[in-house]
């Protein structure tokens, strides 16, 4: 291993995540065109190892293109209204082809199992069924979809105790029955978005054929509230690909689904990096803003500890055992991202010189670049104005630039408040820095 000490920081910076989506349940989709460009294999490896870390997944499968190529040997041409198939019994006949050979193509992906690859050991059951109830789509704008449908209902009291058994995930087409027993032909993103919200999912994950999503200036869309989404799809820029996507991302987040993900599978890994990673490679959207700098609590005392463990052991922070956190975390304020907690500072009053230390301001490595340390400054700034301090002052041993940048001045440990002169730590010789508020 090049760099045993890098690949140490990564997997501690994973932990918190691989913590909070143990017992989640998943519901990933990914289109028909994922397969044809030869990235389901890749896809089953990311997968499996998802299931191996307690994850419950539901997949589900489009065939757009699969129906395309069966439509074509018949020398049929495919009909469509607003990016929907309309389909006849020809394309029905189609469809269930399609499905038919892909669920085998996932099995077999998901079968892989050679010594010294990903899926070694991995002893995967894929179990599907009849869960997906359907009606017709019907008229719409004068326009008959005949044999194309819409969810009705996920089966999930029958879904449920599959994803309890270990090693075991649904698979679900896009084809859906009556009670009368009819096929009808379903969207994959009209599937996924009725799965996750009957499954009360946690996160729904779209792997999709379209690139990053941006607004209308060309800047990328990473993060979105479902009422900025909406408002999104109102503005009418999106290509009409994407706009179906971010259509049913919002109807699950307004269901009570927790997160759903964009994420283009053109890049290797990329759910894997959306997942495990603070950015992430695709576009998130929740019902609410996922970020909020506030106050700490005592619930946020481990993920602080996780926060700052490096900086002290490299000498940059003083240590702080958990005992010492656990009183003082009143004085603490967080950023907390998705529930990790990846930026914080602690401010510690002197009423009677009217000045206060910030202290432990620490932001992750995978968000500096992102302008947190300002926020969390600015931040403390607007608390300690609020307590009626005049000053905030720092002691810094190796970023004494960044505050230089930001308005702070040297100054000498005769410049402290009283109190703070006889805690001064003269083996640190810590740098004292002032800023007038």
């Amino acid at each position: 291993m090049e760099n045993p000490t890098q690949f140490v920081q990564w997997l501690r910076s994973v932990a918190p995540y691989i913590h909070a989506f143990g017992g989640k349940t998943f519901v990933v989709a990914f289109p028909g065109e994922l397969v044809t460009s030869g990235a389901l294999p890749v896809l089953a490896q990311d997968l499996s190892l998802l299931l191996g870390l307690g994850i419950r997944l539901v997949l589900v499968h489009g065939s757009r293109p699969q129906v395309a190529e069966q439509l074509a040997l018949r020398n049929v041409e495919g009909r469509f209204h607003n990016g929907v198939r309309i389909t006849d019994s020809a394309a029905l006949e189609c469809a269930k082809e399609a499905a038919g050979e892909l669920r085998l193509d996932i099995e077999a992906a998901f079968s892989q199992g050679l010594p010294n690859t990903p899926m070694s050991h991995a002893q995967i059951s894929i179990v599907s069924g009849n869960f997906v109830v359907a009606r017709p789509l019907g008229v719409i704008d004068g326009v008959d979809f005949e044999l194309t449908g819409v969810t009705r209902k996920i089966v999930a009291e029958k879904i449920q105790p599959i994803l309890q058994t270990e090693d075991s995930l649904v698979l679900l087409s896009p084809l859906g029955f009556s009670p009368t027993g009819e096929i009808f032909n379903l969207t994959m993103e009209d599937v996924a978005a009725s799965a996750a919200i009957a499954l009360h999912a946690d996160k729904l994950i779209f792997i999709t054929e379209t690139p990053m999503m941006q607004d209308g200036g060309g800047t990328e869309i990473r993060e979105l509230s479902s009422h900025q989404a909406e408002a999104v799809l109102q503005a009418g820029f999106l290509p009409q690909d994407a706009a179906f996507y971010l259509q049913h991302a919002v109807k699950a987040c307004n269901s009570g689904v927790d997160r759903v993900h964009i994420v283009p599978f053109e890049m290797d890994g990329s759910a894997l990096l959306e997942l495990f990673t603070h950015d992430g490679v695709g576009t998130m959207i929740s019902h609410e803003n996922l970020e909020s700098l506030r106050q700490a609590t005592i619930e946020d005392v481990g993920g602080i500890i996780k926060l700052i463990e490096p900086l002290e052991a490299d000498g940059t922070l003083v240590y702080r055992g958990r005992e010492l956190i656990e009183r003082e975390i009143d004085q603490f304020s967080v950023i907390d991202h998705d529930g990790v907690i990846f930026g914080c500072a602690a401010l510690y009053p002197f009423p009677e010189s009217k000045m206060g230390e910030m202290a432990c301001l620490t932001v992750s490595p995978d968000a500096q670049t992102q302008g947190d340390g300002e926020r969390i400054l600015k931040h403390i700034e607007n608390r300690a104005r609020a307590a009626g301090l005049t000053k905030l002052f720092v002691l810094t041993t190796r970023t004494a630039h960044w505050f230089k940048k930001r308005g702070f001045v040297p100054a000498t440990v005769d410049d402290l408040p009283k109190d703070r002169q006889h805690m001064y730590n003269w083996q640190r010789r810590s740098q004292v820095f002032i800023k007038t508020l």
